[in-house]
């Protein structure tokens, strides 16, 4: 029989994102949780004001197929995209785990 695996959005800073991929690949191999991850900004220039909304969207289409969103705040760190983020996945009754309390 097949396992039902909690789903978790990783939200974080993409200042952190060696980090963030350390902590996605500990999430799965430790927890076994399925990790939806953040997609790094790699192209070799600015994103447009449409794309950057449409990732913003497709982050919070992550943290609604989720059961939970692991944040990653070194430092103690939330930047406003991230803040936006916590709240979104308040409103919609998903658990929260932080990096670091």
């Amino acid at each position: 029989m097949r396992v039902k695996r909690k789903i978790v959005t990783i939200c974080g800073s993409l200042k952190f994102a060696d980090k963030i991929q350390q902590i996605a690949e500990k999430l799965e191999l430790e927890k076994e949780y399925v990790v939806l991850n953040i997609i790094p900004h790699t192209m070799d220039r600015t994103l447009t004001e449409s794309e950057s909304k449409l990732l913003g969207e497709l982050h919070r289409e992550k943290i609604d197929i989720s059961d939970a969103i692991f944040v990653v705040n070194i430092g103690g760190y939330i930047g406003e995209s991230v803040a936006g983020e916590i709240e979104y996945a308040k409103k919609k009754g998903k658990v929260i785990f932080y990096l670091e309390d």
